[in-house]
């Protein structure tokens, strides 16, 4: 579904698309693209689209992602919000722990 979802990029300037799918804990897939603006910081990775669209509905649990290409230091930091260190990130059929990618994330303490 991550490289389908690629083909919904819109990478005019870097040429580079990405696509993502993020499967929920309660087995649901959202899926994402990258979204490239010409106010270079405007622009938005895959990974959190779909997060994004997950969240937006109500998802705040997620199991992995598969990514078309890997996640760069926003989108880790964003997977680290929902996340624990345990959860999957499939690139190119090799799987990923995000505490091994992002191994000091930021994460503020949460209002119970």
């Amino acid at each position: 579904m991550a490289e389908k979802a690629k083909e919904s990029a819109y990478a005019p300037y870097s040429g580079f698309k990405v696509g993502a799918a993020v499967l929920t804990a309660d087995g649901k897939i959202f899926t994402g693209c990258n979204i490239e603006n010409s106010s270079y910081g405007a622009t938005v990775c895959a990974e959190r689209v779909a997060i994004f669209k997950a969240v937006s509905e109500g998802y705040r649990e997620f199991s992995k992602i598969a990514v078309t290409a890997m996640p760069c230091g926003i989108c880790r930091q964003v997977m680290a919000e929902f996340c624990d260190k345990d959860f999957e990130i499939i690139v190119d059929n090799k799987i990923y722990k995000l505490g091994d990618i992002l191994p000091e994330a930021f994460i503020l303490p949460k209002e119970e």
